[in-house]
Parts: C-alpha cells; structure tokens; sequence
C-alpha cells in the first residue's frame, strides 16, 4: 500500500494532473511569462479601467468623485474646442507618418552600402532617437525664433524675410511636425537597414539578368521583401503619432491659438490645468479607442500588401 502511494497510482486524477503540471514545460512556460502578465495587468489594464471609471464621474481632484454616466462623453459631442484638438491630431498623424516612413526608407538606402564612414553617418542620424523630447524641442524652438533664429539669419543671406514660424497659423505645424520627423527617423532608419540586409542577393542577380534597372529592382523585388518591416514601422508611427505632446508643450503650447492643440496636450490642460479629470479621462478613452482603432484596420489590411501574409 505505502509504494502504491508513493508512486501516486492511487492519488485522484485532479491531484495526478496537478502533479503532473507542477514541474512541466508549461508550468515553466506560465513562469516566464507571469513577470510581464503581472506587469501588463498592474501598470497597463489596472490603469486603463481606472481611466474608465473615472470617465463616468465628474471628479475634480479635491472631493469624492460622484458617478454621472455617459455624461462627460456627450459633453465631448457637443464640445467645439474638441473637434478643432481631434482634427489637429489627425492632421499631425496624416503629415508625420508619410514623412517619417520615406525619410526613413530612403536614408537606409542611402546607408545600406559598405562604405568608408557609413557606420558615423548612422549614429549621427540615430544620436536624435536618443536625445530628450524637450532638449530636442527646445533647439529647434530657438532655431526657429523669428529674428535670432538659425534658419531665418541663413534666410537673410539669400535676401529672404524669413517668417514667425511658430507663430503663423499656416506654417506652426509643418514645423512641428518636421521636427517631429526629423527626431525619430533613426529609428525606422535601423528597422529598415535591418530589413535591407536581409533581402537574398540572389533575388537582385535574377532580376538583373532579366533586364531590371535599379528603379524595377526597388518596386518588384526590394520594396515587396520589406513590407513586413514597412507595416511594422507603419503600425508604431501611427501610435506614436497620436501619442504626441513634448513637442507641442515646448514649442508652440498649443498655439498659435489651438492651430497645434492636439489630443493628448488637451487631455493634460484638462486633467492639469482645469483639473477636470472625469471630463480628462473621457478624452484618454477616445484616443484609446482611435488608436486601437487604426491599428486594427492596418491589422487587416495586412494580408493585401505585406509580404508573407498575401
């Protein structure tokens, strides 16, 4: 009786599959992986629920919040300043992305080759992923001064008034968004000279002795082998995108007027400012659901164009 209990022949079955979990590739699977659940649920979830509660009160940071409903969310309806900010925010998203992309696309063509020097002009166009969003914003607020700015005193040498840049209802967020660009482009940049490196040579050689130049050998057989990069770098942009605010905080503070207010600069002048935040919360909630949004129509799309998936 005492070896049949040893080896377990007598146990109940729940108890023997629970004998049998402990220990196994699962269990240890389970294992690895609670440290990042754990995290997801504390600092990602927990939040994001929060953040909805919160939508459905009127909590004004000092008191008990009061519970209102759906009453922040048909304020947002009928909202003007809104609109104007959620507008802002697309523009911002429908400028950056393509610039970003193919500013990226084509300094990785441009970096692929093995040449003396290649590997400094990397790091010096990755040096901006690196630096802070602020000290970022800053130089270029200064260099984009109307009178002491660096680009308007090399305007002057070609006899050109340069004008208020941050300033000019017209042209305050073309600058953000440049900037915006310039400062992340080395990431994408990596991403695709990643991408790059592993095209097979083998698939050039073939293309070659079919008679393609350089231009048909970027658009049938280099540009089809890095879509999965291409939907990778699309999917961040565009969350990064949305997700803007050191910029506009520095340079413009939203001006001039609300030509640069976007989403998340709106949710901290509620939450902060106006210290409004069921009404902050509600807007957080919104963009959430753009975001996510989005990147399931680019999630679905995916299987039309990205390499792999058709």
């Amino acid at each position: 009786m005492e070896a049949e209990l040893k080896t377990g022949e007598n146990l109940p079955l729940k108890h023997k599959k629970r004998k049998k979990f402990f220990g196994s590739e699962a269990f240890y699977g389970y294992l690895f992986i609670s440290p990042m659940v754990f995290g997801f649920l504390l600092v990602m979830l927990g939040p994001l629920l929060y953040s909805f509660y919160m939508s459905l009160t009127d909590w004004q940071l000092l008191g008990d919040p009061n519970f209102i409903g759906m009453e922040n969310y048909q304020r947002l309806i009928a909202d003007p300043e809104f609109t104007v900010v959620l507008k802002n925010t697309l523009i911002f998203s429908a400028g950056l992305v393509p610039v970003n992309i193919v500013m990226a696309l084509l300094l990785a063509l441009l970096l692929h080759r093995n040449l003396p020097g290649m590997g400094l002009f990397r790091t010096a166009i990755f040096i901006p992923v690196m630096t802070s969003i602020v000290v970022w914003s800053i130089i270029w607020k200064y260099m984009f001064a109307t009178d002491e700015g660096f680009i308007n005193q090399i305007l002057r040498v070609f006899n050109v008034e340069g004008p208020a840049w941050l300033y000019d209802p017209q042209l305050a967020m073309a600058a953000v968004i440049l900037v915006s660009a310039m400062k992340n482009v080395g990431l994408n940049m990596v991403l695709f000279l990643a991408a790059l490196q592993q095209v097979p040579k083998t698939l050039y050689e073939a293309s070659y002795l079919d008679g393609a130049n350089k231009g048909k050998q970027f658009w049938y057989v280099t540009l089809p082998m890095i879509t999965p990069t291409v939907f990778l770098t699309l999917i961040l942009t565009v969350i990064g995108s949305m997700k803007v605010f050191g910029q506009i905080y520095v340079m413009t503070g939203g001006g001039p007027g609300n030509h640069t207010k976007v989403l998340v600069y709106y949710i901290w002048e509620t939450a902060f400012k106006l210290f409004d935040f069921g009404y902050a919360s509600a807007i957080a909630i919104i963009l959430f659901l753009i975001i996510l949004a989005f990147t399931i129509v680019q999630w679905v799309l995916r299987k039309r164009w990205v390499f792999h998936e058709q």
